[in-house]
């Protein structure tokens, strides 16, 4: 990732959809604010416990957003709503459940973890990290007045490597395969964390079972979980021959505490005058006249991300004049990016991607953008038609009907402007 980081919002933002789970959300979000977390974008499933009560302070101090998110596993949806509606707002987004906590296997925080990862790897598009199953501790009955990490702190003797959730950047996602996967633009890698080396730098800690009662629970007040239509998920069979009580282990705690110290759980506000500071620095050589040679090789998704950040502060903060002229500035440098000597595959998508954002904004480089991406998807309709031959014959006939919808869809808007 080669875009600046001061022109985010948040370093790391957490995406989660949950039902029920009011005893649980404010553990969750404290443990995860004190590990680095800038942001949640919490889905709401139809919870009819008081989840939104709890999350109410959250809200109101800017920490949470809130969707009230209703219907049978809608797991993928959210997530996909998350990625497209907030990817230029964060450097990193986390899919995780209520009952995971990414736990960073030394005193930082997540995104310094994060961080280390992907300055190692080149072009790498998100990290899988890999799931240390909890168990009951032997409880039957659910004890609100402790935390979860405190009740529960026997585990299974080894990690579970063959099921992860995901830290990625956004600006690559082409789509989510599911809860667990997440498929890349073309070019972008994806490093699997228990692979990096004899030590591991990053876990998630998964609390599904709790206690007996807790469990039983979810099966009892089913009424239409996040991820499941099958309420026989959470049977008594299930819970058995999931205990995982093994291990003792509450380093978690230990983290959580140290972090307390370190940190003190504060979450920064947003600082506009860096975000406009940073805007202006990263379009200046537009906005002054001054272009360098090659200023505009590789940046799509620096312009991109520009572009959404003129538009939230021209509404927010620097007012219509000021944020008119950024705005444009930004739009011109995705226009002249285009015509570059090298666009990458993932670079072209994601613009493609983000023109239902672009089109109907009222500036003349949105005309010139349009005709760009005609002249773009022309030629990728041609190198499809060209390779049509390869053994995968399904995805090139889907990848190239795509591209004609979008086709005619631009040309629709050819008049748009006049």
């Amino acid at each position: 990732m080669n875009v600046d980081k001061d022109l985010f919002f948040y370093d790391l933002a957490v995406v989660a959809i949950m039902k029920n789970e009011a005893p649980y959300v404010k553990e969750w979000l404290d443990y995860h604010i004190l590990a680095g977390v800038d942001h949640f974008y919490i889905y709401d499933n139809e919870s009819p416990d008081n989840f939104k009560e709890v999350l109410q302070p959250y809200i109101d101090a800017g920490i949470v957003t809130y969707k009230f998110y209703p219907g049978i596993g809608r797991q993928i949806e959210a997530y996909t709503d998350a990625f497209k509606s907030y990817r230029f707002f964060c450097r990193y987004m986390a899919f995780i459940d209520a009952d995971e906590f990414i736990f960073p296997q030394s005193n930082q925080s997540i995104v310094e973890v994060v961080d280390e990862i992907f300055a190692d790897k080149p072009n790498v598009g998100g990290i899988e990290i890999n799931w240390m199953m909890y168990g009951s501790n032997n409880l039957e009955t659910a004890d609100y007045s402790k935390g979860v990490l405190e009740r529960f702190t026997r585990r299974a003797n080894q990690i579970k490597s063959n099921v992860v959730k995901t830290v990625v950047n956004p600006r690559v996602i082409d789509y989510i395969k599911s809860p667990h996967f997440v498929e890349y633009f073309e070019g972008s890698a994806l490093v699997s964390e228990i692979k990096l080396g004899e030590t591991r730098k990053i876990i998630i800690n998964h609390y599904r079972l709790k206690s007996r009662e807790e469990f039983a629970a979810k099966n009892n007040n089913f009424v239409g979980d996040v991820a499941y239509s099958d309420k026989n998920y959470y049977s008594s069979y299930r819970f058995t021959h999931e205990e995982n009580n093994e291990v003792f282990d509450d380093s978690i705690l230990k983290y959580f505490d140290s972090r307390k110290k370190i940190y003190g759980g504060v979450v920064p506000k947003i600082n506009e005058e860096k975000l406009i500071n940073a805007l202006i620095k990263n379009l200046s050589p537009i906005l002054f006249g001054n272009i360098p040679v090659g200023f505009f090789e590789g940046k799509m998704e620096t312009f991109l991300t520009c572009r959404a950040l003129a538009n939230y502060l021209k509404e927010n903060a620097i007012g219509n004049e000021r944020g008119a002229l950024v705005e444009n500035a930004a739009l011109n440098a995705i226009y002249n990016t285009i015509y570059s000597s090298y666009l990458s595959l993932a670079d072209i998508k994601l613009l493609l991607n983000e023109l239902p954002n672009i089109l109907t904004m009222n500036y003349p480089a949105v005309e010139n953008i349009r005709k760009a991406c005609l002249e773009v998807i022309a030629n990728l309709k041609n190198n499809i038609r060209d390779g049509i031959n390869c053994q995968d014959k399904i995805m090139f006939y889907r990848d190239f009907n795509e591209l004609d919808n979008l086709f005619r869809i631009l040309k629709v808007f050819e008049n748009y402007h006049k």
